[in-house]
């Protein structure tokens, strides 16, 4: 077995399931030209889910960041009751103590005794559900072209109902749609019972916008946040919002807990099912193959430290690090962090760009900085182009 990693692996994402039951609109891996899920298995074989439990049972141990490891797809309970019971059975028999384990699904398949495997195997659960049934059904729909709302809204409601909801029950993941109202999103998913909730932006880069924003510096998302962070405030009993705490924690000088704000490195490996190992595969919103490692690692037959102690590990790390002048210049930088790589790109200039969500940003830093009554530290500048 080859020694540590110079980096610290923080996630590892691994895809049981390459297909999923869901066509949603805004998927990058299925609708935005990324065609690699074609050429994968369905769904991951016995003999690498063993390879995954063997490696990453040595990668936890071997370093000294505890490793969170999520069952992801596609649809991952699409791999079936059985196959992933054996395969989170050998993942917490082989991990260390700490590490997490956690499946991130779209609700639909969610059934009592997938609920009581994860509560036996102490796994964490969070469901896709971006808000009321005319909203989440926009862009959510089966391969039938039919909503997927109800569906959802059941297997939330089956998680919520069981002894071990809060021990299981991690949130819910909503997709901000910058024309719907964010606090009727915010009312809806909080009487769902959830313990938290956490909101994405659609994706994009300054090549092709993302959907509902007219040009870079316009501030559709902003504004839809910074609605969201008002009502979130003046809520006496609030759910807990991951990247609204996050930012306050960080304007405070504390540290977000996710990718995509801040500074810290998040570390995040994807396996796919048929092993082969790629940096994070929302990178395929860049282009295609973004995604994917030069020398073709796999879990398979192959020992994964060795084959991550090289240099690209490093620069695929200092890929989260924005080299933009304006970023760099950006007196709010430590707070944003410069957004997701894949956010940044252009043909023009590779990453080397701000965010293409730059303006909503610094929009909802300030709005943040100004309901907390904590003055900014200087001149924001919305200059450069892609």
């Amino acid at each position: 077995m080859g020694s540590a990693l110079n980096r610290q692996i923080d996630t590892v994402l691994v895809k049981t399931a390459s297909r999923c039951n869901l066509d949603c609109s805004y998927c990058y891996v299925y609708n935005l030209g990324d065609e690699g899920w074609k050429s994968q298995p369905r769904r991951m074989a016995d003999a690498v889910m063993a390879a995954v439990i063997d490696q990453l049972g040595a990668l936890s141990k071997s370093q000294s960041h505890p490793l969170s490891v999520v069952l992801h797809g596609g649809e991952p309970l699409l791999l079936g009751l059985g196959a992933t019971e054996r395969f989170i059975s050998g993942l917490k028999s082989n991990l260390r103590a700490d590490a997490g384990l956690h499946v991130q699904t779209n609700g639909v398949l969610l059934t009592n005794e997938f609920i009581d495997i994860f509560d036996r195997f102490d796994v964490g659960i969070s469901i896709s559900l971006d808000g009321p049934a005319e909203l989440h059904d926009r862009n959510r729909l089966d391969r039938h072209g039919d909503g997927s709302h109800e569906r959802v809204v059941a297997g939330v409601a089956r998680l919520v109902a069981h002894s071990a909801r809060d021990r299981l029950f991690s949130g819910l993941l909503a997709v901000v749609d910058p024309t719907s109202d964010p606090v009727e999103v915010y009312e809806f998913l909080k009487a769902t019972g959830a313990p938290s909730f956490d909101f994405l932006y659609r994706d994009g880069n300054h090549d092709a916008l993302p959907p509902g924003k007219s040009q870079r510096d316009s501030t559709e998302y902003g504004d839809w946040m910074v609605r969201l962070l008002d009502h979130y405030l003046a809520d006496l009993t609030p759910p807990r919002i991951r990247v609204l705490d996050d930012l306050i924690r960080l304007i405070l000088g504390g540290q977000g807990r996710k990718e995509g704000i801040g500074q810290d490195e998040y570390g995040i490996l994807v396996i796919d099912t048929d092993g082969r190992i790629t940096r994070n595969d929302t990178l395929k919103v860049a282009f295609p193959g973004a995604d994917r490692f030069s020398f073709d690692p796999s879990i398979v037959n192959r020992d994964l430290l060795d084959q991550l102690a090289g240099a690209e590990l490093d620069d695929y790390f200092n890929l989260h690090h924005p080299t933009s002048p304006t970023c760099e210049a950006c007196p709010e930088l430590t707070v944003c962090g410069g957004g997701m790589p894949a956010h940044r790109w252009s043909t023009k200039n590779g990453y080397s760009n701000p965010t293409v969500f730059c303006s909503d940003q610094l929009q909802l830093i300030s709005a943040v900085r100004s309901r907390l009554g904590i003055a900014a530290k200087g001149i924001y500048s919305h200059e450069g182009s892609p």
